[in-house]
């Protein structure tokens, strides 16, 4: 090296490094690219298979032509971008039916109220409609400038408010409130601190809707087991007496889990005798 020549140490040394450090993100990229590529893979047929043979078992509908009308409501569009409206169509080309004195509702009860209409057929939940039994746990999605339809790599419920499956579930419980007529009940969770959720789609989407010309009383069935957390003197329940439309009765009905599936096995007990 000649007097006054400067080169800095371990320049090949970094070279080398910024060498593998490419070619390390590079891989990287790929990986994460194999994998998005798996988690967003079109899954028309699968979705399609599913929502066909549950539509079947409601013979009175035009499955193929539902399924048309369902897809156009999310397909190639923003999946953080399908408001509830997007749906109309298809609650017009499947319309909820009143069902007077026997419609149910229900909010952190699931598996609880499921399981008794299942067995009886007592009452009528959103998930026993044809909309409520196709999609229930299903997930769904399309992409922005793509016609093809996504069942993995979706929005979550909590990742935007707008996604698909929540907007049809909204646009779907909206609906089925909006027929509520007669005597209506709403199955709650007394295990915990707050049955009556002012963020619930019960609160916000279906209880709005009970109108007292149509709705002549709630009956609150309130889920309970040995470890009671609340009962009817609940003061979120005192909450929901207050949101309900002036006109209707209201009533709260303490019921052990127990009970009710006791009641679900036993088709000897009348279904007004479960509560």
């Amino acid at each position: 090296m000649e007097p006054g020549e400067y080169r800095p140490p371990g320049k090949k040394r970094r070279r080398r490094c910024l060498i593998i450090s490419v070619v390390a993100a590079v891989v990287v990229i790929i990986i994460l690219g194999v994998v998005l590529g798996v988690s967003l893979r079109p899954n028309t047929d699968e979705l399609k298979q599913t929502f066909t043979d549950r539509c079947k078992a409601f013979k009175e509908y035009d499955c193929e032509k539902i399924w048309d009308v369902f897809v156009q409501a999310f397909v190639g569009k923003d999946p953080c971008n399908v408001p509830m409206e997007a749906y109309n169509p298809l609650i017009d080309a499947a319309p909820f039916k009143p069902a007077c004195n026997r419609m149910m509702f229900w909010s952190k009860t699931k598996n609880v109220v499921h399981d008794f209409t299942d067995k009886r057929d007592c009452y009528v939940t959103l998930e026993d409609t044809l909309l409520g039994s196709v999609m229930d746990g299903l997930n769904w999605c399309g992409k922005e400038g793509s016609q093809e339809i996504f069942t993995t790599g979706c929005p979550g419920w909590t990742d935007c408010e707008k996604n698909p499956v929540r907007s049809f579930w909204n646009r779907a419980s909206a609906a089925f409130a909006d027929v509520a007529c007669g005597d209506v009940s709403a199955m709650l969770n007394g295990s915990i601190a707050t049955p009556f959720s002012p963020s619930s789609i019960f609160a916000t989407i279906e209880l709005v809707r009970f109108n007292s010309t149509r709705v002549k009383s709630l009956n609150v069935v309130l889920v309970t087991q040995k470890t009671e957390v609340t009962d009817c003197t609940n003061p979120s329940l005192k909450d929901l007496q207050k949101e309900l439309d002036q006109g209707i009765k209201y009533k709260c009905t303490e019921v052990s889990e127990s009970r009710i599936e006791a009641c679900g096995a036993d088709p000897q007990i009348p279904c007004g005798g479960c509560w």
